[in-house]
């Protein structure tokens, strides 16, 4: 009797205290934590520090002109500058020559008509792209399809499409802090290369889809949009607003495998699109001419090589050292001697902003999107003497206006 009494107690105080122990149990959660693992990132650094240290054990180097001890004239304000917007750098996306010539053109806006307005590069690096596509569609391959391209391409996609403000289309997507075409550049590299091994050939197609890979990387450009409360569409801001003319624009060659004094075709692979409305001239009259616009009041958007010994990023100044050759024998032949072998190439766009004279040496101030001139006191700007530029700078362009009697002396 006492035993079954116990069990009939236990029985009832489980039932009585079970549900107080249940109530009283802590449920789990769960919450976002950053990954922690303090040994893997040990590990990670430790082999990147290796294998840096590795890399720069083996660093290449780059025999470059001693400028060491050297005074150069690199204190802007004793040159006489353009007004210009600041320097944006053009990071990763080899496309200088939009942004020195959209740079050029924003001075020539406002050297005719007071305006200060910023344009968007990547409006132009879209559709040049486009064009780009169109034509190795029409050549089965065969066109050029990298990123390079040349100043006029710029007024030939202003003249068939327009332009926006910079505000309304950056080209940058999702806050990312400088311009970063490589995955781009990979993509339409890959889908064209595909399209070229299957034949698949329908322009159309191939357009739908090179735009949908900008779209995602650069964002879609703006079909109309609202400036100082006015609604524009690409075409009509470029002809009402800036009233710019695309045709205006001239670019002046100077190398000897072509007759001068006539349009030709400038030879070289970012010309992909076999432009024939070069003006070649003798150098020395490239030379006279660019002294003379810019002393005019004309900017100049130029191209040319800045690969060479004198062109010095830290020091900032492109000089020709006398090892490569004395100044007094740069002439036409020396010229096309280095672009003939390919020692001289296209390899970059500028805007001229500036000059002066000093000690009798010409030198020209460049605003320059590339990364070199990231570094130094002058961010963004280099100063260039003019043999470099008569050794090394193969063309330029600048408004007609500039050039009338030149112009004249070509049929």
């Amino acid at each position: 009797m006492k035993k079954k009494s116990r069990i009939i107690l236990t029985a009832a105080a489980v039932l009585l205290v079970g549900p107080v122990l249940l109530t009283a149990q802590q449920t789990d959660k769960g919450k976002f934590v950053k990954r922690d693992n303090p040994f893997y990132d040990q590990v990670k650094k430790e082999l990147a520090e290796y294998y840096e240290k590795k890399e720069s054990e083996k660093e290449r180097t780059y025999f470059k002109m001693d400028l060491e001890g050297r005074e150069f004239p690199t204190n802007m304000k004793k040159y006489e500058t353009f007004w210009h917007n600041p320097v944006e750098p053009q990071a990763r996306t080899s496309t200088c020559w939009s942004f020195a010539t959209t740079s050029y053109l924003e001075s020539d806006i406002y050297r005719l008509h007071g305006l200060k307005i910023k344009l968007s590069q990547m409006f132009v690096v879209y559709h040049e792209y486009l064009e780009k596509a169109a034509g190795f569609v029409a050549s089965r391959g065969e066109s050029y399809f990298p990123a390079g391209s040349e100043a006029n391409a710029v007024t030939k996609i202003i003249k068939k499409y327009g332009i926006v403000p910079y505000e309304h289309y950056s080209g940058k997507k999702d806050g990312i802090p400088f311009h970063d075409h490589s995955r781009l550049h990979r993509e339409l590299a890959d889908f064209l290369e595909g399209v070229k091994k299957t034949g698949a050939w329908n322009r159309e197609a191939v357009l739908d889809t090179v735009k949908a890979i900008m779209n995602h990387y650069l964002g879609k450009p703006p079909a109309v949009f609202v400036w100082e409360g006015r609604r524009y569409n690409p075409k009509s801001f470029t002809e009402r607003y800036l009233q710019l003319n695309p045709d205006d624009y001239v670019d002046i060659l100077s190398y000897l495998q072509q007759p001068f004094y006539e349009k030709v075709e400038y030879e070289v692979p970012d010309n992909w699109w076999h432009d024939k409305s070069y003006h070649n001239v003798p150098l020395e009259v490239f030379m006279d001419t660019l002294k003379s616009v810019v002393q005019k009041g004309y900017s100049v958007a130029i191209g040319g090589d800045v690969s060479e010994p004198g062109y010095n990023a830290m020091k900032e100044v492109a000089v020709i050292p006398t090892f490569d050759i004395p100044r007094e024998y740069i002439d036409d032949h020396a010229r096309q001697f280095r672009f003939s072998n390919r020692t001289t190439t296209d390899d970059h766009g500028i805007h001229i902003v500036g000059y002066g004279v000093f000690d009798g040496d010409w030198w020209f101030v460049i605003k320059d999107s590339g990364s070199g001139a990231r570094n130094g006191e002058n961010v963004g700007y280099r100063f260039i003497r003019e043999d470099y530029v008569k050794l090394k700078f193969m063309d330029f362009m600048v408004h007609r206006s500039a050039v009338e009697g030149l112009l004249e002396k070509f049929n």
